[in-house]
């Protein structure tokens, strides 16, 4: 017998429901899983009148107590401010109600307090309704950081069709943007021996693909399109939880996203930045980068600087710094750090400048 002693454990959602007003199962849900006492909810000002206050009802009304806390932005005291009252109301349970930050803020809150937590998105911009990431500003800078991934996730296609049909879109170039994070894996692991999961890899590459393969599919006002965004978002969300990082989600388009963020003066939204930067390091990985060009300008995702209100100067110099975000994740950045003379032809061949 060959001596064997690989063991890994991965923690995905338990329940997913997608689809109609589906947000009234949210109690229905609770009830499933064993969930028990005060629910939580957190939310922003928006996100509360969205769908906050009917969750809040729906489980009363379901014989649950429930109180609703808000939150401005995605940070630290955020974080804090929910841990302790969840403490001093001896919540259960928390949902998260909302786009990213309230989410974000939720499953870092319900991972630091040993909580489990719904995920209850508004909208289908990008795949942390999903993921066991969390995106949270840590002194003034956007992190991505270990958090819960949710114990079910509860995504109303009726509520999310309303939303900006730019944020759905959006949502689809985080998606997209997985061509090119596989790519970059499968490259971390042929240079770095890096752990790789052959599975999480194909089905990232594979939702992506689908989505692409039907992209004209995708539209405003759609809630069939919704349907297989927040399908793809799901996907997603759990290769990473297979794989056991965000390794099938973020490569080198993210560090470019996340370069952006520290250096625009007004960044776009994550899922158009990932959008932009995967067709640029498409283009240094020698694939099809103009079929992903193609495939955004369908949906609607903006594929230049000017299209998401950025500036030439903060693409280049985005691309220059973007190897030294987190440093430690090989991408192909990693032997092909550019110039700015680099950067700017890139950036012009791809005709994001």
């Amino acid at each position: 017998m060959d001596d064997f002693s690989k063991s890994k454990a991965m923690e995905l959602p338990r329940l997913v429901v997608v689809g109609h007003d589906v947000l009234e199962e949210v109690p229905g849900v609770c009830d499933r899983l064993g969930l028990k006492y005060t629910g939580l909810i957190i939310a922003d000002e928006n996100t509360k009148g969205i769908a906050g206050n009917a969750v809040s009802q729906l489980l009363e009304d379901s014989g649950y107590e429930s109180d609703i806390a808000l939150i401005k932005d995605a940070d630290e005291g955020a974080i804090n401010t929910i841990e302790e009252m969840a403490r001093e109301m001896k919540a259960g349970f928390l949902l998260g109600v909302g786009g990213g930050r309230p989410i974000d803020v939720a499953k870092c809150s319900s991972y630091n307090a040993g909580l489990p937590f719904i995920s209850v998105p508004t909208t289908a911009s990008h795949d942390g309704i999903v993921s066991g990431r969390a995106s949270i500003t840590v002194e003034g800078v956007k992190q991505s950081v270990e958090a819960h991934t949710p114990i079910s996730v509860v995504a109303d296609t009726g509520i999310i069709v309303n939303s900006p049909y730019r944020l759905i879109a959006a949502g689809c170039g985080d998606i997209i943007s997985n061509k090119t994070a596989v790519l970059d894996w499968k490259l971390a692991k042929k240079n770095r021996n890096e752990e790789f999961s052959s599975y999480a890899a194909t089905l990232s590459d594979l939702t992506a693909t689908l989505l692409i393969d039907s992209a004209s599919d995708i539209r405003p006002e759609s809630e069939e399109s919704v349907w297989k965004v927040v399908k793809a978002l799901v996907s997603s969300g759990v290769a990473m939880s297979i794989a056991g990082s965000s390794r099938p989600a973020s490569g080198s388009e993210h560090k470019f996203s996340h370069a952006l963020d520290r250096i625009a003066k007004t960044p776009a939204l994550h899922g158009e930045q990932c959008a932009v930067g995967s067709i640029m390091m498409m283009h240094l990985h020698g694939g099809d980068w103009d079929k992903i060009r193609s495939a955004l300008k369908t949906i609607g995702v903006p594929t230049s600087a000017g299209e998401m209100g950025l500036t030439k100067e903060e693409v280049i110099r985005a691309l220059v710094s973007a190897h030294d975000i987190k440093p430690e994740r090989f991408t192909i950045l990693g032997y092909k750090q550019l110039t700015v003379e680099d950067a700017e032809k890139l950036a012009e061949t791809t005709r994001v400048i």
